[in-house]
Protein backbone atom coordinates (compact mmCIF):
# COMPACT_ATOMS: atom_id res chain seq x y z
CA UNK A 1 0.00 0.00 0.00
CA UNK A 2 2.82 2.46 0.89
CA UNK A 3 4.53 1.58 -2.55
CA UNK A 4 1.55 2.41 -4.23
CA UNK A 5 0.28 5.72 -1.99
CA UNK A 6 4.28 6.45 -2.70
CA UNK A 7 3.91 6.45 -6.60
CA UNK A 8 0.25 7.86 -6.84
CA UNK A 9 2.19 10.92 -5.43
CA UNK A 10 5.47 11.11 -7.36
CA UNK A 11 2.66 10.83 -10.41
CA UNK A 12 0.95 13.78 -9.19
CA UNK A 13 4.63 15.56 -8.57
CA UNK A 14 4.56 15.28 -12.53
CA UNK A 15 1.40 16.38 -13.15
CA UNK A 16 2.08 19.45 -11.26
CA UNK A 17 4.97 19.90 -13.07
CA UNK A 18 4.38 19.01 -16.74
CA UNK A 19 0.97 21.43 -15.72
CA UNK A 20 0.88 24.24 -18.05
CA UNK A 21 1.31 27.91 -16.75
CA UNK A 22 -1.64 30.16 -16.27
CA UNK A 23 0.09 32.88 -18.73
CA UNK A 24 1.50 31.36 -21.91
CA UNK A 25 4.77 33.22 -22.80
CA UNK A 26 5.31 32.42 -26.28
CA UNK A 27 1.38 33.69 -27.21
CA UNK A 28 2.60 36.97 -24.98
CA UNK A 29 5.74 37.50 -26.86
CA UNK A 30 4.04 37.15 -29.89
CA UNK A 31 1.43 39.82 -29.29
CA UNK A 32 3.98 42.17 -27.65
CA UNK A 33 5.86 41.89 -31.07
CA UNK A 34 3.25 42.44 -33.14
CA UNK A 35 1.97 45.44 -31.63
CA UNK A 36 5.10 46.76 -31.53
CA UNK A 37 5.83 45.76 -35.32
CA UNK A 38 2.47 47.77 -35.68
CA UNK A 39 3.38 50.70 -34.24
CA UNK A 40 6.73 51.03 -35.89
CA UNK A 41 4.83 50.35 -39.41
CA UNK A 42 2.08 52.37 -38.94
CA UNK A 43 4.58 55.37 -37.82
CA UNK A 44 6.91 54.24 -41.85
CA UNK A 45 3.70 54.02 -43.74
CA UNK A 46 1.70 56.92 -42.32
CA UNK A 47 4.71 59.36 -42.15
CA UNK A 48 3.70 61.17 -46.11
CA UNK A 49 0.04 61.10 -45.20
CA UNK A 50 0.24 62.09 -41.28
CA UNK A 51 2.22 65.71 -42.71
CA UNK A 52 -0.20 66.01 -45.39
CA UNK A 53 -3.04 65.83 -43.09
CA UNK A 54 -1.63 67.43 -39.97
CA UNK A 55 1.84 68.62 -41.01
CA UNK A 56 3.47 66.43 -38.78
CA UNK A 57 4.94 63.40 -39.43
CA UNK A 58 3.54 61.73 -35.67
CA UNK A 59 0.03 61.46 -36.18
CA UNK A 60 -0.99 58.26 -36.55
CA UNK A 61 1.91 57.22 -34.43
CA UNK A 62 0.63 58.37 -31.75
CA UNK A 63 -2.85 57.28 -32.37
CA UNK A 64 -1.68 53.97 -32.93
CA UNK A 65 0.43 53.92 -29.99
CA UNK A 66 -2.39 55.04 -27.88
CA UNK A 67 -4.80 52.00 -28.96
CA UNK A 68 -2.38 49.54 -28.46
CA UNK A 69 -1.66 50.79 -25.04
CA UNK A 70 -5.47 50.20 -24.33
CA UNK A 71 -5.44 47.10 -26.19
CA UNK A 72 -3.01 45.73 -23.64
CA UNK A 73 -4.97 47.38 -20.75
CA UNK A 74 -8.06 45.67 -21.92
CA UNK A 75 -6.37 41.94 -22.65
CA UNK A 76 -4.61 42.25 -19.15
CA UNK A 77 -8.00 43.35 -17.27
CA UNK A 78 -10.08 40.56 -18.64
CA UNK A 79 -7.23 38.39 -18.33
CA UNK A 80 -7.73 38.39 -14.51
CA UNK A 81 -11.70 37.90 -14.70
CA UNK A 82 -13.09 34.32 -15.55
CA UNK A 83 -14.00 33.86 -18.88
CA UNK A 84 -17.79 31.94 -17.34
CA UNK A 85 -18.40 35.32 -15.35
CA UNK A 86 -18.44 37.34 -18.87
CA UNK A 87 -20.15 34.23 -20.49
CA UNK A 88 -22.99 35.03 -17.87
CA UNK A 89 -23.98 38.36 -19.45
CA UNK A 90 -23.84 36.56 -23.02
CA UNK A 91 -27.20 37.39 -24.32
CA UNK A 92 -26.47 41.30 -23.00
CA UNK A 93 -23.51 41.41 -25.13
CA UNK A 94 -25.14 39.47 -28.32
CA UNK A 95 -28.17 41.56 -28.06
CA UNK A 96 -26.47 44.51 -27.78
CA UNK A 97 -23.82 43.63 -31.24
CA UNK A 98 -27.75 42.86 -33.19
CA UNK A 99 -29.14 46.23 -32.18
CA UNK A 100 -25.98 48.23 -32.69
CA UNK A 101 -25.81 46.42 -36.28
CA UNK A 102 -29.30 47.74 -36.75
CA UNK A 103 -28.74 51.06 -35.93
CA UNK A 104 -25.53 51.39 -38.17
CA UNK A 105 -27.67 50.56 -41.27
CA UNK A 106 -29.85 53.16 -40.36
CA UNK A 107 -27.79 56.11 -38.74
CA UNK A 108 -24.49 54.70 -39.06
CA UNK A 109 -21.67 57.24 -40.81
CA UNK A 110 -20.61 56.38 -44.41
CA UNK A 111 -17.43 56.09 -45.40
CA UNK A 112 -15.84 54.14 -49.08
CA UNK A 113 -19.51 53.58 -50.17
CA UNK A 114 -20.88 51.73 -46.61
CA UNK A 115 -22.12 52.61 -43.27
CA UNK A 116 -20.05 50.85 -40.85
CA UNK A 117 -19.27 53.58 -38.40
CA UNK A 118 -20.89 54.82 -35.19
CA UNK A 119 -19.91 58.36 -34.71
CA UNK A 120 -19.97 58.85 -30.87
CA UNK A 121 -18.15 61.84 -31.40
CA UNK A 122 -14.91 61.14 -29.40
CA UNK A 123 -14.22 57.81 -31.01
CA UNK A 124 -16.03 55.88 -33.69
CA UNK A 125 -17.10 52.87 -33.46
CA UNK A 126 -17.65 49.56 -35.30
CA UNK A 127 -20.47 47.31 -34.64
CA UNK A 128 -19.35 44.39 -36.60
CA UNK A 129 -16.07 44.29 -34.21
CA UNK A 130 -18.44 43.97 -31.30
CA UNK A 131 -20.25 41.34 -33.70
CA UNK A 132 -17.22 38.87 -33.53
CA UNK A 133 -16.82 38.99 -30.23
CA UNK A 134 -20.67 38.19 -29.24
CA UNK A 135 -20.89 35.41 -31.44
CA UNK A 136 -17.83 33.65 -30.01
CA UNK A 137 -19.04 33.67 -26.46
CA UNK A 138 -23.17 33.41 -27.61
CA UNK A 139 -21.76 30.23 -29.32
CA UNK A 140 -19.03 28.78 -26.59
CA UNK A 141 -22.46 28.94 -24.14
CA UNK A 142 -25.04 27.77 -26.71
CA UNK A 143 -23.00 25.33 -27.50
CA UNK A 144 -22.06 23.83 -24.09
CA UNK A 145 -25.60 24.66 -22.09
CA UNK A 146 -27.09 21.38 -23.17
CA UNK A 147 -24.47 19.15 -24.11
CA UNK A 148 -20.63 18.85 -24.11
CA UNK A 149 -20.76 18.56 -27.79
CA UNK A 150 -23.43 18.99 -30.77
CA UNK A 151 -25.24 15.89 -30.84
CA UNK A 152 -28.82 17.36 -32.11
CA UNK A 153 -30.32 19.06 -35.12
CA UNK A 154 -31.75 21.54 -32.85
CA UNK A 155 -28.80 22.99 -31.36
CA UNK A 156 -27.04 22.92 -34.74
CA UNK A 157 -30.10 25.10 -35.88
CA UNK A 158 -30.15 27.27 -32.80
CA UNK A 159 -25.98 27.92 -33.04
CA UNK A 160 -26.55 28.59 -37.19
CA UNK A 161 -29.58 31.06 -35.79
CA UNK A 162 -26.80 33.01 -34.42
CA UNK A 163 -24.17 33.43 -36.76
CA UNK A 164 -26.58 33.50 -39.72
CA UNK A 165 -27.98 36.79 -37.96
CA UNK A 166 -25.00 39.21 -37.44
CA UNK A 167 -23.50 38.21 -40.56
CA UNK A 168 -26.55 38.38 -42.96
CA UNK A 169 -26.35 42.30 -40.98
CA UNK A 170 -23.01 43.01 -41.43
CA UNK A 171 -23.05 41.34 -45.12
CA UNK A 172 -25.49 44.59 -46.18
CA UNK A 173 -22.49 46.73 -45.73
CA UNK A 174 -19.36 44.85 -45.20
CA UNK A 175 -19.15 41.34 -47.04
CA UNK A 176 -15.56 40.80 -45.95
CA UNK A 177 -16.07 41.37 -41.91
CA UNK A 178 -19.63 38.76 -42.36
CA UNK A 179 -17.27 35.71 -44.21
CA UNK A 180 -14.97 36.18 -41.00
CA UNK A 181 -17.95 36.11 -38.65
CA UNK A 182 -19.02 32.77 -40.35
CA UNK A 183 -16.12 31.45 -40.53
CA UNK A 184 -15.48 32.14 -36.77
CA UNK A 185 -18.83 30.19 -36.22
CA UNK A 186 -18.52 27.55 -38.49
CA UNK A 187 -15.08 26.72 -37.14
CA UNK A 188 -16.45 26.71 -33.54
CA UNK A 189 -19.16 24.01 -34.60
CA UNK A 190 -16.54 22.00 -36.37
CA UNK A 191 -14.94 21.45 -33.12
CA UNK A 192 -17.81 21.29 -31.15
CA UNK A 193 -19.35 18.49 -33.58
CA UNK A 194 -18.65 14.58 -32.16
CA UNK A 195 -17.76 12.88 -35.91
CA UNK A 196 -17.03 14.21 -39.59
CA UNK A 197 -20.64 12.30 -40.87
CA UNK A 198 -22.73 15.64 -39.08
CA UNK A 199 -20.88 18.38 -40.41
CA UNK A 200 -21.74 16.88 -43.74
CA UNK A 201 -25.28 16.63 -43.47
CA UNK A 202 -26.27 19.45 -41.78
CA UNK A 203 -23.17 22.55 -42.74
CA UNK A 204 -21.94 20.85 -46.16
CA UNK A 205 -24.66 19.62 -48.03
CA UNK A 206 -26.99 22.65 -47.48
CA UNK A 207 -23.69 25.12 -48.15
CA UNK A 208 -23.22 23.70 -51.38
CA UNK A 209 -26.42 23.71 -52.33
CA UNK A 210 -26.73 27.69 -50.94
CA UNK A 211 -23.63 28.39 -53.09
CA UNK A 212 -25.16 26.46 -56.25
CA UNK A 213 -28.33 28.71 -55.91
CA UNK A 214 -26.41 31.49 -55.62
CA UNK A 215 -24.56 30.77 -58.52
CA UNK A 216 -27.06 29.82 -60.55
CA UNK A 217 -29.20 33.25 -60.11
CA UNK A 218 -26.55 35.17 -59.45
CA UNK A 219 -28.29 37.94 -61.79
CA UNK A 220 -31.06 38.29 -59.91
CA UNK A 221 -28.48 38.40 -56.30
CA UNK A 222 -26.02 41.04 -57.96
CA UNK A 223 -29.24 43.60 -58.04
CA UNK A 224 -28.65 43.05 -53.71
CA UNK A 225 -24.84 44.38 -53.92
CA UNK A 226 -23.84 47.49 -54.31
CA UNK A 227 -22.05 48.65 -57.48
CA UNK A 228 -19.13 49.36 -55.60
CA UNK A 229 -18.93 45.90 -54.70
CA UNK A 230 -19.39 44.29 -58.28
CA UNK A 231 -16.77 46.74 -59.66
CA UNK A 232 -14.25 44.97 -56.90
CA UNK A 233 -15.26 41.77 -58.22
CA UNK A 234 -15.14 42.56 -61.70
CA UNK A 235 -11.26 44.37 -61.58
CA UNK A 236 -10.06 41.16 -59.61
CA UNK A 237 -11.67 38.96 -62.73
CA UNK A 238 -10.49 41.31 -65.27
CA UNK A 239 -7.23 42.05 -63.96
CA UNK A 240 -6.43 45.63 -62.27
CA UNK A 241 -4.48 46.65 -65.28
CA UNK A 242 -8.66 47.11 -67.01
CA UNK A 243 -9.13 50.12 -65.04
CA UNK A 244 -5.21 51.15 -63.78
CA UNK A 245 -6.55 54.90 -63.10
CA UNK A 246 -9.89 53.69 -61.35
CA UNK A 247 -10.65 50.58 -59.76
CA UNK A 248 -7.44 48.76 -60.46
CA UNK A 249 -5.66 51.71 -58.93
CA UNK A 250 -4.81 51.11 -55.73
CA UNK A 251 -3.90 46.82 -56.48
CA UNK A 252 -1.54 48.16 -58.91
CA UNK A 253 0.45 50.65 -56.45
CA UNK A 254 0.57 47.66 -53.97
CA UNK A 255 1.63 44.99 -56.48
CA UNK A 256 4.54 48.01 -57.17
CA UNK A 257 5.38 47.74 -54.18
CA UNK A 258 5.62 44.20 -53.49
CA UNK A 259 7.64 43.70 -56.53
CA UNK A 260 10.43 46.43 -55.73
CA UNK A 261 11.01 45.17 -52.45
CA UNK A 262 13.45 42.95 -53.90
CA UNK A 263 14.74 39.69 -51.06
CA UNK A 264 15.75 41.91 -48.63
CA UNK A 265 13.63 45.50 -49.35
CA UNK A 266 14.83 48.86 -49.75
CA UNK A 267 15.27 49.59 -45.24
CA UNK A 268 12.94 50.55 -42.70
CA UNK A 269 11.40 54.13 -43.85
CA UNK A 270 12.71 54.32 -47.64
CA UNK A 271 9.02 53.32 -49.33
CA UNK A 272 8.39 54.90 -52.46
CA UNK A 273 4.88 53.82 -52.59
CA UNK A 274 3.62 55.27 -49.62
CA UNK A 275 4.66 58.63 -50.63
CA UNK A 276 1.15 60.01 -52.43
CA UNK A 277 1.01 56.63 -54.59
CA UNK A 278 -0.67 54.24 -52.50
CA UNK A 279 -3.92 55.71 -50.93
CA UNK A 280 -4.02 55.18 -46.87
CA UNK A 281 -1.33 53.12 -47.14
CA UNK A 282 -0.94 53.01 -43.31
CA UNK A 283 -4.60 51.12 -43.27
CA UNK A 284 -5.62 47.95 -44.80
CA UNK A 285 -2.94 47.95 -47.50
CA UNK A 286 0.17 48.16 -44.69
CA UNK A 287 1.28 44.99 -45.88
CA UNK A 288 2.24 45.66 -49.06
CA UNK A 289 4.13 48.65 -47.36
CA UNK A 290 5.95 46.04 -45.21
CA UNK A 291 6.96 44.02 -48.76
CA UNK A 292 8.71 47.58 -49.62
CA UNK A 293 10.31 48.31 -47.01
CA UNK A 294 11.13 44.82 -45.61
CA UNK A 295 11.64 42.94 -48.29
CA UNK A 296 10.47 39.09 -48.82
CA UNK A 297 12.33 38.19 -45.73
CA UNK A 298 10.40 40.61 -43.70
CA UNK A 299 7.03 39.60 -44.69
CA UNK A 300 7.84 36.22 -44.59
CA UNK A 301 9.13 36.92 -40.88
CA UNK A 302 5.65 38.44 -40.36
CA UNK A 303 3.85 35.52 -41.62
CA UNK A 304 5.79 32.99 -39.13
CA UNK A 305 5.33 35.26 -36.45
CA UNK A 306 1.72 35.07 -37.43
CA UNK A 307 1.99 31.25 -37.52
CA UNK A 308 3.41 31.38 -34.08
CA UNK A 309 0.02 33.33 -32.52
CA UNK A 310 -2.07 30.67 -34.01
CA UNK A 311 -0.21 27.42 -33.18
CA UNK A 312 -0.36 28.99 -29.69
CA UNK A 313 -3.43 29.36 -29.77
CA UNK A 314 -4.09 25.76 -31.00
CA UNK A 315 -2.05 24.34 -28.03
CA UNK A 316 -4.10 26.11 -25.36
CA UNK A 317 -7.02 25.14 -26.85
CA UNK A 318 -5.89 21.13 -26.77
CA UNK A 319 -5.22 21.92 -22.86
CA UNK A 320 -8.33 23.65 -22.15
CA UNK A 321 -9.97 22.11 -19.07
CA UNK A 322 -13.68 22.93 -20.52
CA UNK A 323 -15.23 22.44 -23.53
CA UNK A 324 -16.66 26.26 -23.21
CA UNK A 325 -12.88 26.96 -23.04
CA UNK A 326 -11.75 25.20 -26.34
CA UNK A 327 -14.41 27.10 -27.99
CA UNK A 328 -13.65 30.27 -26.84
CA UNK A 329 -9.87 29.98 -27.87
CA UNK A 330 -11.01 28.61 -31.39
CA UNK A 331 -13.15 31.43 -31.86
CA UNK A 332 -10.33 33.80 -31.45
CA UNK A 333 -8.11 32.01 -33.30
CA UNK A 334 -10.55 31.97 -36.34
CA UNK A 335 -10.75 35.47 -36.26
CA UNK A 336 -7.18 36.16 -36.44
CA UNK A 337 -6.16 33.42 -38.80
CA UNK A 338 -9.26 34.00 -41.52
CA UNK A 339 -8.24 38.04 -41.32
CA UNK A 340 -4.63 38.01 -42.05
CA UNK A 341 -5.30 35.69 -44.98
CA UNK A 342 -7.88 37.29 -46.14
CA UNK A 343 -5.77 40.52 -45.73
CA UNK A 344 -2.13 39.45 -47.43
CA UNK A 345 -4.73 37.56 -50.46
CA UNK A 346 -6.43 41.00 -51.19
CA UNK A 347 -2.18 43.08 -50.90
CA UNK A 348 -0.81 40.11 -53.41
CA UNK A 349 -4.19 40.57 -55.53
CA UNK A 350 -4.99 36.83 -54.54
CA UNK A 351 -8.86 38.00 -54.02
CA UNK A 352 -11.10 41.21 -54.84
CA UNK A 353 -10.37 44.26 -52.86
CA UNK A 354 -12.02 44.01 -49.26
CA UNK A 355 -11.39 46.50 -46.21
CA UNK A 356 -10.04 44.29 -44.00
CA UNK A 357 -7.22 45.02 -41.80
CA UNK A 358 -3.90 42.99 -40.85
CA UNK A 359 -4.44 42.22 -37.08
CA UNK A 360 -1.99 44.34 -34.39
CA UNK A 361 -0.72 45.54 -37.50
Amino acid sequence: MKAVTKSNQSTEEKTKRRRVPATDTTLIFAILFLIVFGVIMVYSSSYYASYEEAETHTLYLWKQALWSGLGLLAMYIVSRISYKFISSFWLLIYGSAVLSLIFVLFFGVEKNGAKRWIDLKIIGFQPSELAKLAVIIAMSVAITSTHKYITNVKVIAFNMLLIIIPTALIGLENMSTAIVVLAIGLSMIFVALPNIKILIKFIAIPGVIIVALLFAFRDVFSGFFKDYRMGRVEIFLNGPWSDPQGAGYQTIQSLYAIGSGGLFGKGLGYSMQKNGFIPEAHNDIIFSIVCEELGLFGAIALILLFILLIWRCMVIASKAKTIQGLLLVTGVMAQIAIQVIINIAVVTNSMPTTGMPLPFI
